[in-house]
């Protein structure tokens, strides 16, 4: 048949209503989809989040299908596949000839210019729709940001609880939070104490379908020596298994997510987060419909405001807000490295070998499943590559290749600028640095690890604590700038020039025991 209309649809694109298929004619339009290498090797992937993009890809053209709507899939083991999206997109534009190619707004600056030039190229124009998972555009951000002299997560996220009525009050005042108040950070910052977090619920596993099961085996061998281990592997890769996944999290952990949102514990990667990141990234789910599932369980009575809120507050202010970051600021912001760190990162980072502990157990839990939590990608992995010097733009390239919900638009801003403070403050407020007591107060493997968090110099300092004192001391003029800094500044001038100097000896050595 001859195609009116073709329908690029990307990894993180698996949404059967997106915009891009608004007037999808079955008899005159079609879907293109492709698997190709390149988006497994521009950084190198783990093999959980390979297994995670080609099994939820498959499983949607199936849902496509089954949809009555015509697919053109390039499959990765296809002997003609030449590995690149610009490749296989010239040559099915050459073989099928459409009149006109669309896609939703891809979430990737570098795929978009791709798209772009592959489809100009073919002597055609790339139609871009907006992309409505998402509860604000990146002109009503610009908008937003054109207005301050300073970007900050809270009062974008107080205009879109106002604007779409998510929490609010609804009498007399529509325009107050429920209860009074916009967050309650402050109180979900407790810890799980010398006991523990005794019995947790139990994570949603959905075991391997025969279409992922056939994916497992192609990157078995396709890609076997990328990091990372598969015979965890349990993420929901379809959207009846995304919404099975919600559930569970409304149901089963999201009452106790709030107090204990930062809290961490050893060899427990799962606690009471939601797990729905990589679900949410794909648009197996879409981000009104968590955000409702949640509300609505306050509304029942099921769950406090302030597990309701803290959650809501992921989704509603810091998803969206990041979004907004990334498509304003790039492409300069991919290289912004304001503390001109240029250390590499180091090799650990690939196998979890460490006598650091917490370092130990989260990069392991990493490379087996795929994931970890924010406080632990934050201040465990972010917060040593931070200390060290790191060159950020190293961090995020792992950051994107080992978590199965990394997609660029999310993870760059999150890693780059809050974790690494690489954009100077544009998006966080200050740098967020901490000595190995904040690892051990909340909850981490202090006590089996051979380092003392409350030792910053000697053969037993925690190596968070030795190079936190040298991170204030190397960045002591910038920081003094910074009021939010004037504490832990205060601190640091209390230090003799001997303490100093033994600092930042102990720095040296270190960074080249580990480098």
């Amino acid at each position: 048949m001859s195609i009116r209309t073709l329908v690029l649809v990307l990894g993180d694109q698996l949404d059967l209503h997106a915009s891009a298929f608004d007037g999808f004619d079955t008899s005159r339009d079609a879907v293109w989809m492709a698997e190709v290498t390149e988006e497994s090797t521009h950084v190198w992937s783990s093999k959980q989040r390979i297994v995670f993009f080609l099994a939820a890809m498959r499983h949607f053209a199936q849902d496509l299908r089954e949809n009555g709507r015509q697919v053109y899939y390039r499959y990765l083991d296809d002997p003609l596949n030449k590995g690149t999206f610009t490749t296989e997109l010239k040559a099915d534009l050459l073989s099928l000839r459409p009149e006109r190619v669309k896609v939703t707004a891809p979430g990737d600056w570098r795929v978009l210019q791709l798209l772009k030039a592959v489809v100009q190229e073919s002597g055609l124009t790339l139609e871009v729709s907006e992309d409505r998972h998402f509860l604000n555009t990146v002109r009503e951000f610009a908008g937003h940001a054109k207005a301050r002299k300073s970007l900050r997560l809270e009062y974008f996220y107080r205009e879109l609880r106002q604007r779409h009525g998510i929490l609010m009050q609804k009498e007399p005042n529509q325009s107050k939070p429920i209860e009074g108040r916009w967050n309650f950070d402050e109180d979900n910052r407790q810890t799980f104490g010398v006991k523990g977090p005794g019995m947790l619920p139990e994570r949603a596993i959905f075991l391997p379908d025969a279409i992922t099961s056939e994916v497992i085996t192609l990157v078995e061998k396709r890609f076997s020596t990328h990091p990372g281990s598969l015979a965890s592997f349990a993420w929901p890769v379809s959207r009846v298994q995304a919404l099975e996944a919600l559930r569970r999290f409304i149901d089963e952990r999201l009452s106790l997510f709030g107090p204990y949102e930062d809290a961490m514990w050893p060899s427990e990667p799962w606690l009471y987060h939601s797990h729905l990141s990589a679900a949410l990234n794909l648009k197996l789910l879409g981000a009104r419909e968590v955000i409702q599932a949640a509300e609505e369980a306050y509304q029942a009575g099921r769950v406090s405001l302030q597990s309701a809120e803290g959650f809501i507050r992921q989704i509603l202010g810091w998803r969206e807000y990041v979004r907004g970051i990334y498509w304003t600021q790039m492409p300069q912001y991919l290289d912004r490295n304001a503390l001109v760190a240029t250390f590499n990162l180091p090799s650990f980072y690939w196998t979890g070998e460490t006598e650091i502990a917490c370092l130990r157990d989260v990069i392991t839990q990493t490379l087996e499943f795929g994931y970890a939590h924010h406080i632990q990608r934050l201040m465990v992995t972010g917060l040593f590559a931070l200390l060290f010097g790191v060159d950020p733009r190293q961090t995020h390239e792992w950051y994107l290749a080992v978590y199965v919900d990394a997609v660029e638009w999310v993870e760059l801003p999150n890693t780059l600028g809050m974790s690494q403070y690489g954009d100077g403050g544009l998006m966080a407020s200050k740098p967020y640095v901490a000595t190995g007591k904040y690892i051990q107060r909340m909850g981490g493997p202090c006590a089996t690890c051979r380092f003392d968090p409350a030792q910053r110099i000697g053969d037993n300092a925690c190596p968070y604590t030795t190079l936190y004192w040298d991170f204030l001391m190397r960045h002591e003029a910038l920081l003094s700038k910074n009021i939010r800094m004037s504490m832990q500044l205060k601190n640091l001038a209390r230090l003799s020039k001997d303490e100093r100097s033994a600092i930042s000896d102990q720095a040296a050595k270190l960074r080249q025991l580990i480098i």
